[in-house]
């Protein structure tokens, strides 16, 4: 009886009601999105009728003119019916009895909103896929400045779109920059890098950062052995700069130092009284000129103020296209003449040299005079 018991193996309380399952296997994909299609909607028909609308500008309308047939056929495909008022300016998507997956109206809805946003057709049906999803980032409101704002906005392109390139191949996702929004469209975990890129770049962290640290993660997901580590040690960390307790006292006497130097004298008497508008046009004589005598006097005065800056900025201009002095390239011969004579300029004697040549090891130096 004891032997007996020894042998059963002893179970943990936690899963005791645990029973095999054969049919789950190593081969099965948990985390596949399985496609719906009619069969699995058990409830048949949709009760009542679900919609949604949305707005688009006015230069959007002859574009959506031009490809509301096809994006009808295409949102008829998925039982949902779509349509276009240019007199409000808005689009519409409904469910009809031809429905039968609940979530689909969600994903006509982001169609029509990528739409509005300026993505183009043949990407934004890209979302009635189940494993496309997408996201449309608000940056208009994260920076006060206007022209502070096109500035960061532009770091998101790149110079001729590079950086946007680079995000869009290591988050598989088409990212649109129009207007004050973002759009987004890739897989759910990639939408989540790309609004963190797009919102710390319009907090003045620089994109390259966050794609140096994606290429880093994308290399590491490649080693098995790393699976089960934390990669924190891999990853570089980029912090602002700040100045040293030290550099900021320094900065600031050297600000106070430039007030002192620049601090009037105390003097206890009045200063004296400067002469009026009237004094000074009695003193050059322009008090007693007729009126449009002395509107061509100031009319001639601007007019030579204007030809004086006018010759100054021309020769500023000028300056960058003079060609610099450039040295005349030596002879080998003067070369030579060079290295073995020097010529002070003050009495014009010469000078003693070493002669390299003649020095040769064990023996004392000879000089020659130049």
């Amino acid at each position: 009886m004891a032997a007996a018991s020894g042998e059963q193996s002893v179970v943990n309380k936690n899963k005791r009601h645990r029973k095999e399952k054969p049919w789950d296997t190593d081969d099965i994909d948990h985390w596949k999105v399985e496609p719906f299609r009619p069969d699995d909607n058990k409830g048949g028909v949709f009760t009542e009728e679900s919609s949604f609308a949305t707005l688009f500008p006015k230069y959007r309308e002859k574009y959506l003119r031009e490809v509301w047939t096809a994006v009808t056929k295409i949102l008829d495909l998925q039982g949902i019916a779509c349509t276009l008022d240019l007199v409000h300016g808005s689009m519409s998507v409904r469910t009809t009895r031809k429905t039968f997956d609940p979530y689909i109206l969600l994903k006509a809805r982001d169609t029509i909103k990528l739409l509005a946003r300026g993505v183009a057709i043949t990407q934004a049906q890209k979302v009635l896929q189940d494993d496309v999803a997408c996201d449309i980032i608000k940056i208009g409101n994260l920076v006060r400045n206007k022209d502070r704002f096109i500035k960061r906005r532009q770091r998101i392109i790149g110079p001729d779109g590079s950086t946007l390139k680079a995000i869009e191949l290591l988050t598989q996702c088409y990212v649109l920059v129009q207007g004050n929004t973002v759009c987004v469209m890739g897989p759910y975990k990639a939408l989540k890098e790309v609004r963190r890129i797009v919102v710390d770049c319009m907090k003045n962290i620089h994109p390259i950062y966050r794609i140096k640290e994606l290429m880093i993660r994308k290399e590491l997901a490649k080693d098995p052995k790393l699976a089960t580590e934390s990669w924190d040690r891999f990853l570089p960390k980029f912090r602002k700069q700040r100045l040293k307790t030290s550099n900021k006292t320094t900065k600031k006497n050297e600000k106070l130092a430039a007030m002192k130097t620049t601090k009037k004298i105390y003097t206890p008497f009045p200063p004296p009284q400067q002469p009026r508008k009237v004094d000074l046009q009695l003193e050059s004589g322009e008090y007693f000129l007729k009126p449009h005598e002395r509107e061509a006097r100031e009319v001639q005065r601007r007019k030579q103020k204007q030809a004086e800056m006018m010759l100054r900025r021309r020769a500023e201009r000028a300056e960058v296209c003079i060609a610099p002095e450039e040295e005349a390239v030596l002879t080998v011969e003067k070369k030579r003449k060079r290295r073995h004579t020097e010529v002070d300029g003050d009495d014009g004697t010469a000078k003693l040299i070493k002669k390299k040549k003649d020095v040769v090891e064990g023996s004392e130096p000879q000089w020659i005079r130049a």
